[in-house]
């Protein structure tokens, strides 16, 4: 055996680091082991991140909402750069889909309702007769993901953390009442807790512990930055449609967008879909006078989800010491504090922080019996 310590964290992306940074805030000391040779290789280092309150199901809505203030103070919490830039976010919805508009807005007190003419002024390359009903986000932001990714590790190691890259972990065994995690290196790390922080793998690591899987499910997601004709802000809204078939945003002088795509994949280094790609184009020409022909660059990510698409941050039901972050779908990035403080003080208190529970954010809601309950 080569160290001991409290909690081995597997992952190495903004849940793995965000759970060192909640641990060592607890005492606990963290040794963080990632198989890749580059933190963040994965979805974490591919995300087109905005701050949106009004993005995902109610439970990823209060997570967001409950990390605002940790990104709001990330100068003196995490000794990073300023992690907001204002950016607002504008929803569209077609005719059949104003109900469905006016229900997030009901339910999402950072939406309001804006007129046609307003939302064409805001957004002027929107062509007339598709703004049949728009919502716009004042408090949304654009997020600095490098900044805020390094700045929950630079805690984390400065609160005693240890960070072994290239470190692909091949067997979690117990011995006695710790674990033992070993690595294809041949080297080992003791521990009393391991917490299951591997993205897309979280399922195929947790089962090396014994563990049942949860049913995790990659999708992949496209994204693309094109040339537009048109001239515009560089810091317009980022514009959504409630239906969630595509989004964009001006990036510079260009246009950065999605097809929303949600493709079913096996836990990969994701590649983006030639024909995603012209898919997004078709649909923002088709609303927009961008006039988008030319892609300057494509990638693609892996978006995990749990069956009900709410994150899953907690003890395992059956494996004693196995923990799990994970499932964090497309909201990992802008409910990271609040999940990084979740874990951290479940692991050394048995249950979440006081500003959680106070907002319905229990170890219940958030941790993986709920999924075993309704038979993963």
């Amino acid at each position: 055996m080569s160290r001991t310590v409290d909690v081995v964290v597997v992952g190495g992306g903004i849940a793995g680091v965000s759970a060192a940074w909640g641990l060592v805030g607890h005492g606990l000391s963290v040794a963080l082991v990632e198989q890749e040779a580059q933190l963040a290789h994965h979805t974490t280092g591919r995300s087109a991140a905005i701050y949106l309150e009004s993005y995902g199901p109610p439970i990823v809505r209060r997570l967001t909402a409950a990390s605002r203030a940790d990104f709001e103070s990330a100068e003196d919490l995490l000794g990073s750069p300023p992690i907001f830039t204002p950016r607002q976010a504008m929803w569209l919805a077609r005719p059949e889909q104003v109900g469905e508009l006016e229900h997030l807005m009901g339910e999402v007190g950072s939406l309001r309702r804006i007129s046609a003419a307003e939302a064409l002024e805001r957004c002027p390359v929107l062509r007339p007769e598709v703004v049949v009903a728009a919502a716009i986000e004042d408090h949304s932001a654009e997020m600095d993901v490098l900044a805020l990714h390094q700045g929950f590790l630079r805690m984390a190691i400065a609160g005693g953390a240890t960070v072994d890259k290239v470190w692909q972990v091949t067997a979690i065994e117990r011995s006695g009442s710790s674990w033992l995690v070993r690595s294809a290196g041949g080297e080992d790390i003791g521990c009393s807790e391991v917490v299951v922080a591997a993205g897309s793998w979280c399922d195929r690591v947790a089962a090396l512990a014994g563990a049942t899987p949860i049913g995790l499910q990659p999708k992949r997601r496209t994204i693309a930055v094109c040339r537009t004709t048109a001239s515009l802000d560089p810091m317009g809204p980022l514009m959504h449609h409630v239906d969630d078939t595509y989004y964009w945003k001006p990036e510079g002088p260009n246009v950065l967008c999605s097809p929303a795509d949600e493709t079913p994949s096996e836990p990969c280094d994701a590649r983006p879909d030639e024909e995603d790609v012209a898919l997004v184009l078709e649909r923002v020409n088709e609303t927009t006078t961008l006039g988008l022909r030319s892609v300057i660059s494509a990638w693609a990510g892996l978006r995990t989800f749990t069956a009900d698409r709410v994150p899953v941050c907690g003890a395992d039901p059956e494996v004693a010491g196995l923990w799990w972050i994970a499932g964090q779908g497309g909201y990992g990035i802008q409910t990271s504090p609040a999940m990084g403080r979740a874990i951290g003080a479940l692991v050394a208190t048995g249950d979440v922080p006081g500003q959680l529970s106070a907002v319905g954010l229990t170890a219940d809601v958030l941790g993986p019996r709920r999924l075993a309950s309704a038979g993963r």
